[in-house]
């Protein structure tokens, strides 16, 4: 598995710091709420909060009628 020892942080670490961005922008946590340190996990934390957060105005943007649904 590659690690960067000095930085501390790995692949797995980063795909779950970005998951956990994502959930928390889905229920609608403060993006200042991020809980790790460093400059990549919070990176990766903000990426997948971001990535949720467009999902979701996305969603809300759309016409929410019958038709829209099935089509």
């Amino acid at each position: 598995m590659a690690r960067d020892i000095k930085l501390g942080w790995d692949v797995e670490a980063l795909n779950k710091a970005y998951r956990q961005g994502h959930m928390a922008a889905s229920m609608s946590m403060a993006k200042s709420r991020c809980p790790y340190r460093g400059d990549v996990v919070i990176a990766a934390w903000e990426a997948g909060w971001d990535d949720a957060e467009a999902a979701v105005r996305d969603q809300q943007s759309r016409p929410d009628d019958f038709l829209s649904r099935i089509a």
